[in-house]
């Protein structure tokens, strides 16, 4: 195959690859925006049916391009939000070939740039920005043996109900994700129990403001440093059937069986960790953290927004919370499905360059590689705490886009 050669290859045509690509456009770079499948496709094919943003779409969206048929404060459907991105591809004249996949990217030795290996064929570059996201391999922790119930899958793989076999259904991971699969499954008519890690849960709206909004305005988009520990908390929040505080306690009184963080399987019992209560303390202090800032906001400000003091009440602990169960047989509970909501690693194989910690970590600053001309773009906390948002990405390509036309200028000063 014939070799290519261009500025800059983009790994992946999500919303960083796209956002990428606008921002390089602008500077007039030459590049191309490589995706193995469709635009966005990580959308429209490893998301439940049902999946819709949970950010209202005034705000998950990029600057140049309106959801011109939602509503400013509804979310937009998974299917939607894919379109979204395709057509601000054709809008921004992004090169994106689809369909295309990087096998491989090496330094070339004695002479600038990198050696591209795709699908159909090599691309010389001198610049190489993964945007392929953090969501690349799913993880599931091997904690129940294959056959020991009927279907274990991942919440990637998770479509509808109808999907499972009949019976009792344990979703593992309380984020956004496990918590949206769960309330679904139980409006199914299914038994459904619910282990619950450490979590953040923001108020889905407070004082008529979305917390998308109260985070902007309070200034924690814009956090650079995440709290100790803090790096891939769990956040539950839900834009589901027009969005709704996620409140552990409601899900409780509806039905749903919570326990701890799973923690081992033994002889077809499931033993989960007595941190139930406390696991629930803490997402509910984050909370009230964040009402409590809102407050002193509107005081400090002089807004006139109505005041809420119901949302500060918590009801008080459902018996799952205060006596829980610690270990459940699958079968005598009938369990035949487990559905693990327990986030993704990343999977930067194809990248064979230097620049990655001793675990596998991207070693950057802002997206800027330890390696020169290697980028990464769409991690959480790249540069702030919006950085994987849709938004925060397309802010992040445009420091990187800057960058590389930058390192570009010093470059042409060598001819």
């Amino acid at each position: 195959m014939p070799r290519e050669e261009t500025d800059v290859v983009v790994v992946g045509a999500g919303q960083a690859g796209v956002a990428m690509s606008e921002h390089l456009g602008a500077h007039g770079i030459p590049h191309v925006v490589l995706e193995r499948d469709r635009i966005a496709e990580r959308w429209r094919s490893e998301r439940w049916d049902s999946l819709v943003a949970n950010g209202p779409v005034w705000h998950d969206r990029f600057p140049g391009l309106e959801f011109d048929d939602i509503a400013p404060d509804a979310f937009a459907p998974k299917e939607r939000v894919a379109d979204y991105f395709a057509a601000y591809a054709e809008k921004i004249g992004a090169p994106v070939r689809c369909g295309v996949e990087v096998t491989s990217a090496r330094r070339h030795v004695g002479r600038p740039g990198f050696r591209v290996e795709t699908s159909e064929g090599a691309i010389d570059a001198r610049y190489v920005v993964a945007a392929t996201g953090p969501f690349q391999r799913p993880v599931v922790p091997p904690i129940v043996p294959d056959g020991a119930v009927p279907v274990q899958i991942h919440s990637n793989g998770y479509r509808n109900p109808e999907q499972l076999p009949d019976g009792a259904v344990l979703v593992v991971g309380a984020g956004s994700s496990g918590v949206q699969i769960a309330d679904e499954l139980r409006r199914s008519g299914r038994r459904v129990l619910l282990s619950v890690g450490p979590h953040d849960r923001p108020p889905r709206e407070y004082r008529g403001r979305d917390f998308c909004w109260w985070l902007g305005v309070l200034g924690l988009w814009d956090a650079e440093t995440p709290p100790q520990g803090a790096e891939h908390v769990t956040i539950a929040v839900s834009g589901a059937r027009g969005g709704h505080t996620v409140d552990f306690r409601t899900l409780a009184a509806e039905g749903i069986e919570l326990v701890g963080l799973t923690a081992s399987y033994a002889d077809g019992v499931l033993r989960f960790a007595p941190d139930l209560g406390a696991n629930i303390a803490q997402g509910d202090e984050k909370y009230l953290a964040l009402l409590r800032a809102a407050d002193a906001y509107v005081e400090r400000n002089g807004l006139d927004l109505p005041e809420e003091p119901q949302a500060h009440a918590l009801g008080p602990d459902p018996d799952c919370v205060t006596d829980p169960v610690l270990s459940l047989d699958l079968a005598e509970a009938g369990v035949t499905s487990i559905v693990w909501a327990t986030g993704y690693a990343a999977d930067y194989r194809w990248l064979e360059v230097d620049a990655f910690d001793e675990k596998g970590r991207p070693e950057q600053r802002r997206g800027v590689s330890a390696e020169p001309g290697v980028y990464f773009l769409g991690l959480p906390w790249l540069s702030r705490r919006g950085s994987s948002f849709i938004w925060g990405v397309w802010h992040d390509a445009r420091y990187v886009a800057d960058h590389i036309a930058t390192q570009r200028g010093y470059l042409a000063q060598e001819r």
